[in-house]
């Protein structure tokens, strides 16, 4: 309404037009198997910290599990409801003793003043933060690591690279950060033109998985990977809270049907908290959620067979 003084959930991160500008990364220092960077690939040096309610963060836990790092690479997980301190952990975190997240940040760069984000892989030799961007801490996972997990799976062939970054762009910028888009957006317009594109790619990827298992074959890939922690939080999350409602992923046949799929994958289920992504959402954004009600639906049976084996 007019005159109405519109509260952004991020204000530095805010355009004037009313859109959602995310921060870039801080920090992106590489792992490298070759030794060619100062953090070489080793066991037991590298921590990680997580969110399980963060799309990010899911995204390399799934790696960590898929690749088999779980004895190379040590994970804290965070507590899901943050404040203006930024993340914390329910008890002291037990690398080093921190209470709140910001502190790997400081430790890192005294004068960091932007927004703590998940996740954070934490070098304990040099004790500094090597990275907190999701997609460089994912790829890194998937191919700095091998002599340390499962080098059999190959969540990015050399030969599909390409392929697979273009695809990436599309859903990251309408799907991925589409949806924060359309949430945080401060103006009717902003809101209406993340929205609509949003629901163009997930129609695009309908049709595209009406032939094919997954994103580029027969067998899930990094994309597939990136896709599926949005699908996995939208009907609970992104549909109601964050207004995009033209329609949900179980209206979705082939989308539905291959959540399920990749949501059956070995290991993967464990991965999914559906209390800390609830409470996170519905409670940390108390401008879109001012009463801080957590909803008790959707009722969704991941579980249940999914078909899509025909396809190959």
């Amino acid at each position: 309404m007019r005159g109405m003084t519109v509260k952004a959930q991020f204000p530095s991160e805010q355009s004037q037009s009313g859109d959602f500008v995310r921060q870039e990364d801080a920090f992106r220092n590489w792992v490298r198997a070759d030794g060619s960077s100062e953090y070489p690939a080793a066991a037991g040096r590298y921590h990680l910290y997580v969110s399980p309610a963060c799309p990010w963060a899911h995204r390399t836990i799934i790696v960590r599990k898929l690749k088999r790092l779980e004895s190379a690479i040590g994970m804290t997980i965070v507590d899901p409801v943050r404040d203006e301190r930024g993340w914390q952990f329910p008890q002291p975190d037990p690398i080093n003793g921190w209470a709140f997240l910001s502190e790997a940040y400081f430790a890192t760069d005294p004068a960091y003043r932007e927004r703590v984000t998940v996740p954070v892989l934490w070098d304990t030799q040099r004790r500094r933060i090597v990275s907190n961007s999701d997609d460089d801490v994912m790829r890194m996972f998937e191919c700095e690591f091998d002599a340390f997990g499962d080098a059999g799976l190959d969540l990015y062939p050399a030969q599909r690279r390409g392929d697979i970054d273009a695809l990436n762009g599309v859903l990251y910028e309408t799907v991925n950060n589409g949806v924060y888009r359309a949430g945080f957006a401060t103006s009717q317009a902003a809101y209406e033109k993340a929205a609509y594109r949003l629901f163009e790619t997930l129609d695009a990827m309908e049709e595209r998985l009406e032939t094919q298992r997954y994103l580029f074959g027969s067998k899930p890939l990094e994309s597939d990977w990136r896709f599926f922690v949005t699908l996995v939080r939208f009907d609970a999350v992104y549909y109601g809270h964050f207004k995009c409602n033209l329609r949900r992923i179980v209206d979705y046949p082939n989308l539905y049907g291959y959540l399920r799929d990749l949501y059956q994958i070995g290991g993967v289920a464990e991965t999914v908290n559906f209390d800390h992504i609830k409470r996170h959402y519905y409670y940390t954004h108390d401008d879109i959620n001012p009463t801080r009600i957590v909803p008790v639906g959707p009722l969704q049976d991941l579980g249940a067979p999914h078909g899509r084996e025909r396809l190959g």
